[in-house]
């Protein structure tokens, strides 16, 4: 906010009681009007509508409009090449070289632009793991985008801890700076950029709080694997007995829905770490796709949406009566609730578990002819894992259309993997098998036709199928072989009809499910010679027979 009037502020006397002694000088940062150092949720609710930035709504969620970008910017996101990256990083579509004058150029016209402006600082931590736990800075124009950051990271418990806090990594997000494609070298006005070397990232021309929280965990998937710690994009939850499950996936596949069980303990919801003590959530909360939210079939995530201190990213409201209509798709189909870790009733408050005994590998198949379950071998986990096969659905990336589109990302989250995927598939592997996880890949996509014929999975069979799973009730029951893939199909299991579990059965003709079978299949091995020379053979046979 650009206070030109220098109007006092709700919080503007208590904005230097939880300063840093790691100043904002260090990051370059000066002349500001002033800087509201780790407000609390209360403090930030005030400033969030004393500067109008979002509305509060019926019992007392924040709702907040992104504008233009609704989801993440791909295409916007740069890695600084320099020496201690340059060899380690895989440089493509998702990792695009960025010059390190560029960054200094980029950077220097967004110190300039914050002169005079007030910015709002959380000092925070990604990782539950404490051998793990990297310090953060989260610096943000708008102090929706400080109370974001409250609910998805990890905060210091202490004032003595504030003032200590130096972090080893910052993110910068000023909205309202563009970048200029002819003058930064940047792809369009909107832009994130990270550097490694100067151990900071910094984001303009878009208000979507998701860049924010992806940026540290790209962060964290170059610097932990080269500790031997798996990054994972994935959610995970223990039973009673400490039995961990591991749930790998896109956006919109359910990784949120589907390890948000009431029998369950929710260690996380999206990023986590395994390490050589077990599995670790990288973050302090949920950050939840809400669109068309079921209070029958995820009733934990829907009551956090009537819930003080959550956070509503478009989603649309009566402006009189402050309802919110979680149906309504008209800003996006991508709606968001970001909310603390502990408003799931269940949730582990170490946010830590021991070594998975079952690694999901949660698809989207929008072609409708994958099975709904099937037990998977190390190596076709590993096969399916660096195959990353899902359907993006509308709205989590800037130009995605209303129907899914067919989509490889490896290790089931390219945009956020920094080193080749074979060495993530690596460290999954060598841990599958000293630990004697059981590898699944769960189907949440279509039956009986493709998207526009078909349905899409039950929620409660899914559901059935992952507790007979998870258990160890699908260890025990007879399979068929797949096909074309060559894995294990359960044939029956009480309470899944059999036309679920044997999509074929649910087609009006075997023929044409075939055929379109096979056209997946095709893909399959079309998309993964981009990866056959970084991996070994028994890993390329593990994959579908066409």
């Amino acid at each position: 906010m650009n206070n030109i009037l220098d109007i006092k502020t709700p919080a503007q006397a208590q904005a230097a009681a939880l300063k840093s002694d790691f100043g904002l000088e260090n990051h370059g940062l000066s002349n500001l009007r002033l800087a509201y150092w780790n407000l609390p949720t209360e403090a930030l609710y005030e400033e969030i509508t004393f500067r109008n930035e979002a509305r509060i709504s019926h019992r007392g969620p924040i709702i907040a409009n992104t504008g233009k970008h609704t989801g993440r910017s791909a295409g916007d996101k740069f890695v600084v090449k320099e020496s201690s990256t340059e060899e380690k990083v895989w440089w493509g579509q998702y990792n695009r070289p960025f010059s390190p004058d560029k960054f200094n150029d980029l950077y220097n016209r967004l110190q300039g632009f914050l002169q005079g402006r007030d910015v709002f600082v959380q000092d925070c931590y990604a990782g539950a793991d404490p051998n793990y736990r990297m310090p953060i800075r989260i610096i943000s124009e708008h102090a929706w985008h400080a109370m974001f950051a409250r609910n998805m990271f990890l905060l210091p418990e202490t004032n003595e801890a504030y003032r200590r806090h130096v972090p080893d990594f910052t993110v910068i997000a000023v909205p309202s700076f563009k970048g200029i494609p002819q003058i930064d070298a940047t792809a369009t006005n909107t832009f994130i950029v990270l550097n490694f070397s100067q151990k900071l990232c910094i984001i303009g021309n878009t208000a979507y709080a998701g860049e924010i929280k992806k940026s540290i965990f790209t962060v964290l998937n170059y610097l932990l694997p080269l500790e031997g710690v798996l990054s994972m994009h994935s959610s995970a939850n223990t039973g009673k007995e400490g039995d961990v499950a591991v749930f790998f996936g896109l956006s919109g596949t359910g990784k949120t829905t589907l390890s948000a069980d009431p029998k369950r303990g929710l260690i996380g919801d999206d990023e986590h770490g395994w390490s050589d003590e077990g599995v670790f959530n990288f973050e302090g909360g949920c950050y939840a796709k809400v669109i068309r939210l079921s209070p029958t079939a995820e009733p934990q995530i829907f009551a956090t949406t009537r819930m003080f201190g959550t956070i509503l990213e478009n989603v649309v409201y009566d402006p009189v009566t402050r309802h919110i209509d979680l149906d309504d798709e008209s800003i996006t189909e991508n709606t968001r609730a970001s909310y603390p870790l502990e408003y799931i009733g269940n949730a582990v408050a170490s946010k830590t578990g021991g070594h998975p005994k079952n690694i999901i590998l949660l698809t989207c198949d929008a072609s409708g002819v994958m099975p709904p379950i099937a037990r998977l071998t190390p190596d076709q986990a590993l096969y399916q894992f660096i195959s990353g096969y899902t359907s993006k659905l509308a709205g989590t990336e800037a130009g995605l259309g209303k129907e899914p589109e067919m989509t490889f990302s490896t290790c089931f989250g390219a945009p956020f993997m920094v080193h080749h995927p074979y060495f993530y598939a690596d460290l999954l592997k060598r841990k599958i098998l000293k630990h004697g996880a059981h590898c699944w890949l769960v189907n949440t996509g279509w039956i009986g036709g493709a998207y526009g014929v078909g349905k899409r999975i039950s929620i409660g069979h899914t559901r059935r199928l992952l507790e007979a799973a998870l258990t160890g009730e699908l260890l025990n029951v007879e399979y068929v072989t797949d096909p074309i893939f060559g894995f294990n199909v359960p044939k029956t299991l009480d309470g899944v009809p059999s036309n679920v579990l044997d999509p074929s059965a649910s087609w009006p003709s075997k023929e044409v499910y075939m055929q379109k079978y096979r056209q997946l299949a095709a893909r399959f091995v079309e998309n993964f010679k981009k990866y056959e020379s970084g991996c070994p053979p028994e890993v390329v046979k593990a994959g579908p027979r066409v």
